[in-house]
């Protein structure tokens, strides 16, 4: 399976429109990847809180559009990011669309674990209920962005319901990167999956970005890193590597305690 990770940079002077169309011409440029991935909130960036309200969309808004017809056109499986997602009966959400070859949804993601400490995307934004797997050929997603990245107990859940591969989206800060990569790591060793964690490059209202997408195996190897500077990271992965490592090291079997999901 071949996994390209779009870190896109998210620069405050560029249009939102113009962003997404850049960001549907890269996606289109993956075409021969099987699985594409692009970071968090990229439409508006993680940091800038006030545009939240102002770019926030319905599901099926200008980015769903736009993806779906990247993901068709270039015949790959399309984790399209996260956007704000305006519910007409609700908050906002921090939204993630995974989209099939064909351009259909496949699956949606509402963020579980909201950042702020009680200021930012924490209180302008509502929280998700549900874990989410996609079951692709080879191998079954499990969905997080982020925040989530700190919180096992949601992957934990994600493999319980199949996970193999996890991917995470981002728009994690530079002066935190060095949680970023280790997490990363862990998540990959503790649940023995891969790891696709895909950031942003740039600065989200004032905030510099970490950048460094990273691919984790079921090891913890680091199989590519990127840079701090928008880029696509492409790396080719042996999907019966995760069941080959829980059946040489089946720590997983070992688990004694259970998990309280999301209600």
């Amino acid at each position: 399976m071949r996994a390209s990770l779009i870190q896109i940079a998210v620069d405050e002077d560029e249009p939102v429109g113009s962003r997404r169309r850049r960001a549907a011409a890269l996606v289109r440029e993956q075409s021969g990847s099987d699985l594409v991935v692009l970071p968090e909130l990229w439409t508006t960036g993680a940091f800038a809180y006030e545009e939240f309200g102002r770019e926030a969309e319905p599901l099926d808004g200008p980015t769903y559009e736009t993806m779906a017809e990247a993901a068709r056109d270039a015949g790959v499986w399309l984790h399209a990011g996260s956007i704000p997602e305006r519910d007409p009966d609700g908050p906002l959400y921090n939204t993630s669309l995974v989209f099939a070859p064909s351009g259909e949804l496949a699956a949606a993601y509402r963020k579980i674990h909201r950042f702020g400490f009680d200021k930012g995307e924490a209180v302008l934004m509502g929280a998700g209920r549900d874990l989410v797997t996609v079951r692709l050929p080879g191998t079954t997603l499990g969905v997080a962005t982020c925040y989530d990245l700190r919180f096992p107990e949601l992957f934990r859940g994600l493999v319980d319901a199949g996970a193999e591969t996890l991917v995470i989206p981002a728009g994690w800060p530079e002066r935190r990167r060095a949680h970023w990569t280790l997490l990363a790591q862990a998540r990959a060793v503790e649940n023995q999956a891969f790891v696709l964690a895909c950031g942003t490059a740039g600065t989200h209202a004032g905030v510099p970005q970490a950048g460094h997408s990273i691919v984790v195996d079921p090891w913890g190897e680091v199989l590519a890193e990127a840079g701090p500077g928008e880029e696509v990271l492409t790396v080719d992965l042996d999907p019966a590597k995760v069941a080959a490592t829980r059946e040489q090291f089946p720590a997983l079997k070992d688990r004694v305690l259970g998990l309280d999901r999301p209600r």
